[in-house]
């Protein structure tokens, strides 16, 4: 088994060596961010010294039949974006993290899932990178599939390190990186929010649909519904800053969404379908802004539910934008794919999560979204920072966001409903007024 070397604070100022497949099972979550249950993970490994470099994620396909062209698609990906980025990679390391179905082992989830580790192993060969270590991770076990010594890999499996007992989890303190609980958890954080509340925020998202169609038919409406969304997040993001922490991340949530009434929500979710009023919102991300702003952007994703969840791709890509600039990775990656699974189609995410999987900076983006905002400020010299854009209320300045035609068809659904919405294009410089393409989902949703 080859030694591999995790860097653990920035610019790799501190780096440890990892011995063996019981090492490597224990650095995931560090090197992740959080627990990857129900994932295929692929790690990059430069040099005779093993640096782990790029990571790549994928939920595990439920049908065996997607396994080979999945595997042929990962292996490629990690390989050429490693090159992109400035070196092949000399090796990759396979983890395969699933828990146990009801009234499975773990072992046999171990079994089961070899035929997908054998796969992954050959697609990357096909490539010329070599797999030097393929492990299934299931409940609270590992399992090594490429090593044959019983004294290190028995059949049955290792436990794994009990939390924060390893080399890897004293490192990993040290420089200040954390694990954020599992993948489940995370993205449980922004699924949609369960009955009894969903009923009367989906009342409220009709009736709020309803009261806009008519107003955004026309170009004064429409940038009239903007300056209103911007004024009201940024009154939200208020009240958010200014309401202590309590307890951990799950009280938070639910401190914010009390914060946050069902008409308020459903006034944000459909003005942000915009696309340029979510471009303006995209300009809370950094500084005193960032925190409130991605605490919003989380409770309104929770908030789209039923019919609307499909709505939920501009405020998941919203917390996503937030958390990659302010260095989150981990969570952009979970908010920017959960925007990708409720519309593939949504260019936004589409583009952001590209960006951050291939380890670009985000800080082009963070300037391009300075100048924009900048361009707005008016001539008194103050910010517009009360979300209005000061003397520009349509955001249409000069700079990065010049005027776009909208097109808006007329409604169609249930009575007395708003409509779904025209289909988008799918070019990424395409205006887009856009609702569900499922029959029966309401609102509009405009950009992308």
């Amino acid at each position: 088994m080859n030694k591999h070397h995790e860097p653990t604070g920035p610019a790799d100022e501190q780096q440890i060596t990892l011995r063996g497949p019981a090492e490597l099972a224990d650095a995931l979550p560090y090197m992740m961010g959080f627990h990857p249950n129900d994932s295929i993970v692929l790690v990059a490994v430069h040099g005779n010294r093993g640096r782990f470099g790029g990571r790549l994620r994928l939920g595990i396909p439920s049908s065996p039949r997607e396994w080979s062209p999945v595997a042929e698609q990962l292996a490629e990906c990690l390989i050429e974006g490693s090159e992109r980025r400035g070196s092949r990679p000399d090796g990759i390391v396979v983890f395969l993290c699933q828990d146990p179905a009801e009234g499975e082992t773990s072992r046999r989830v171990m079994e089961r899932l070899r035929p997908l580790a054998q796969r992954l192993r050959t697609a990357c060969g096909t490539l010329e990178v070599p797999v030097y270590e393929a492990l299934c991770i299931s409940d609270g076990r590992f399992w090594s599939y490429c090593c044959p010594d019983a004294r290190c890999c028995p059949p049955e499996g290792s436990a794994l390190a009990l939390p924060g007992t390893s080399v890897m989890a004293a490192a990993a303190a040290y420089a200040g990186v954390q694990v954020r609980g599992s993948l489940r958890e995370m993205e449980g954080r922004v699924a949609p929010m369960t009955a009894p509340s969903a009923a009367d925020q989906e009342k409220a998202l009709d009736k709020a649909g309803a009261a806009l169609m008519s107003r955004i038919l026309d170009t004064e409406g429409r940038e009239q519904v903007a300056t209103e969304t911007l004024s009201l997040a940024r009154r939200l993001m208020k009240c958010i800053a200014e309401t202590p922490r309590s307890g951990g991340w799950a009280e938070t949530d639910v401190a914010d969404d009390r914060l946050i009434t069902h008409e308020e929500a459903a006034a944000l979710i459909l003005g942000l379908q915009d696309r340029d009023t979510r471009d303006r919102a995209a300009e809370w991300m950094e500084g005193p802004d960032a925190g409130p702003a991605q605490r919003l952007w989380r409770a309104l994703a929770r908030r789209c539910v039923g019919p609307y969840c499909e709505h939920a791709a501009a405020p998941l890509t919203l917390a996503g934008w937030v958390a990659w600039s302010t260095g989150d990775e981990p969570g952009a990656r979970v908010a920017l794919g959960r925007a990708l699974r409720v519309d593939p189609d949504y260019v936004f995410a589409r583009l952001l999560h590209r960006a951050c999987n291939e380890g670009l900076d985000p800080e082009t983006l963070r300037s391009c979204l300075r100048a924009a905002r900048s361009s707005r400020e008016p001539s008194d010299g103050s910010d517009g920072s009360d979300g209005t854009g000061g003397s520009d209320p349509g955001g249409r300045g000069e700079g990065p966001y010049r005027p776009r035609p909208q097109k808006v068809r007329p409604p169609r659904g249930r009575k007395g409903l708003p409509p779904a919405g025209t289909h988008p294009a799918k070019s990424a410089s395409a205006d887009r007024v856009r609702g569900s393409r499922r029959s029966g989902e309401r609102g509009t949703r405009s950009g992308r």
